[in-house]
């Protein structure tokens, strides 16, 4: 309860009167102050003037407060926030749709991407591109969707069941190898073709034509899980052989892809056998020395309920690719080694997933999907060969991916409706594959055009998933 002594009531009536006093203090000054005449103004070349009230009077207020408004909002953080609001809402739009459809919702996020790029915003709108996506800030955004592909790549990482891959590790290897294999001798095959035609002219055939097979034999590991979750099949024995051979898809084909841009960024091949060399001591490491050291230490920060957990799992995380990207080859493959060496705990990995996954996979992978939407313009493809060489491209990422795969996995006395289930998934691609082409786009390996004409494929492999299956009648019984 107050106290209200004559000694606090006198207090009170002083403050009252000091702020009376030194209010109206103010007000007098103010007052005062406004009736006196601006100084004048010295120009440089002139005599000294008084600007005239017929000038003071042609700025008002309603010009004024647009134009600071129209300059607040060109500034660099001002267009960040705007093209992340816009990003985010037109990506959960078409995620929205496509899951009505029966598509997984990163397909959506995909084509959004595509949508709000110079394809079709950039076709109908020239003004509100320019507007939204103004060439300065390309190099900010960019870098803010390589953080949220490092966190994504982080969990494709965890989602890696080393013992569940060692289970069916024979049947696994055999069609995830043909499955990289057989698209891998396609695409290089093809890139005899393609490239006199469609390469950048620094670019040598060989880093040509090696990454050309690798982005022929990408599978999207996450997309595939979450398609088999979808259809409750993760437990049954078919979902079970599909996630083993994508894992060891990835496990490979990222580790294919690391010597190919060692090949690609090195200036001979001593240097590229140095890269190569780093990097096997880099994943012997991670391996053999770091994964069981983590997982001991993560479990007694975990005993003591550490605040500092996430901060330090962050910290090593980007660490990780740091390592990798100084090496010579790309950050994701350090962030995906970082999550294959995480504790296989089933709740820690849940925990860091729910932490991680919601934030970047809502408003951080959305912003690559869109910057990859910015580099893809389809109208470069503008004539005969262009197209024909696009279809070309899907015939042979397909037949090498869902072929390969079929046949193999019938040879391993698999029926033929698991063998073609299993070959339809295979040819997932997805956001992996966006990946996987944005590294070649940066390193010059892939010019404007192709690069259009394979992230084409990779939405065409991607959408015709769940339609094949559905003609297959993959689903759960429930």
């Amino acid at each position: 309860m107050l106290n209200s002594s004559p000694s606090n009531t006198r207090n009170y009536l002083y403050y009252l009167v000091l702020l009376a006093v030194f209010g109206a203090g103010i007000w007098f000054i103010l007052a005062t102050g406004s009736k006196l005449n601006s100084p004048p103004v010295a120009t440089p070349n002139g005599p000294v003037t008084t600007p005239s009230p017929a000038a003071s009077e042609s700025a008002t207020p309603p010009t004024y407060l647009t134009r600071v408004f129209k300059e607040n909002l060109r500034n660099p953080l001002s267009i960040l926030l705007l093209q992340i609001i816009v990003i985010v809402l037109v990506a959960k739009l078409f995620a929205e749709l496509f899951r009505r459809i029966g598509q997984p919702p990163v397909m959506g996020e995909m084509v959004a991407g595509i949508v709000l790029g110079p394809s079709v915003v950039g076709l109908i709108s020239p003004p509100t591109m320019a507007f939204l996506f103004p060439p300065a800030s390309m190099a900010t955004l960019g870098l803010l969707s390589q953080i949220g592909v490092v966190l994504f790549m982080l969990v494709v990482g965890m989602e890696l069941d080393i013992q569940h891959l060692r289970e069916r590790a024979s049947a696994a290897i055999m069609v995830s190898h043909a499955s990289i294999v057989v698209p891998f001798f396609l695409g290089t095959s093809l890139s005899l073709l393609l490239y006199p035609l469609l390469a950048p002219v620094s670019t040598s055939f060989t880093a040509f034509a090696l990454f050309m097979g690798i982005a022929m034999s990408i599978t999207a590991f996450p997309v595939l899980a979450r398609i088999l979750e979808d259809r409750g099949l993760t437990q049954t024995h078919l979902g079970s052989i599909a996630i083993a051979c994508a894992a060891v898809d990835d496990v490979t084909a990222w580790c294919l892809l690391a010597i190919v841009i060692a090949i690609a960024k090195s200036n001979g091949l001593g240097a590229s056998i140095v890269t190569i060399a780093l990097v096997i001591l880099f994943i012997g490491t991670m391996l053999f020395l770091v994964k069981p050291r983590i997982e001991s230490l993560i479990r007694v920060e975990k005993e003591r309920h550490s605040k500092g957990l996430l901060a330090g799992i962050l910290a090593f995380v980007f660490a990780c690719a740091l390592i990798t990207e100084s090496i010579g080859i790309h950050a994701l493959f350090g962030a995906f080694l970082a999550g294959v060496v995480m504790p296989s705990d089933a709740g820690f990995r849940f925990f860091l997933k729910e932490k991680l996954e919601a934030f970047s996979s809502t408003a951080l992978l959305p912003l690559f999907f869109a910057f990859t939407g910015l580099r893809t313009q389809i109208g470069l493809i503008n004539d005969w060969f262009g197209w024909l060489a696009c279809f070309g491209i899907i015939f042979v990422a397909v037949a090498g991916k869902l072929g390969g795969s079929t046949l193999v996995a019938r040879w391993t006395k698999m029926s033929w409706r698991d063998s073609l289930s299993i070959g339809v998934l295979m040819n997932t691609r997805g956001l992996v594959e966006l990946v996987v082409l944005n590294i070649g786009y940066d390193l010059g390996i892939l010019s404007g055009r192709i690069f259009a004409m394979m992230v084409i494929m990779a939405l065409v492999t991607t959408f015709m998933t769940a339609p094949l299956l559905s003609l297959l009648k993959l689903k759960t019984s429930a």
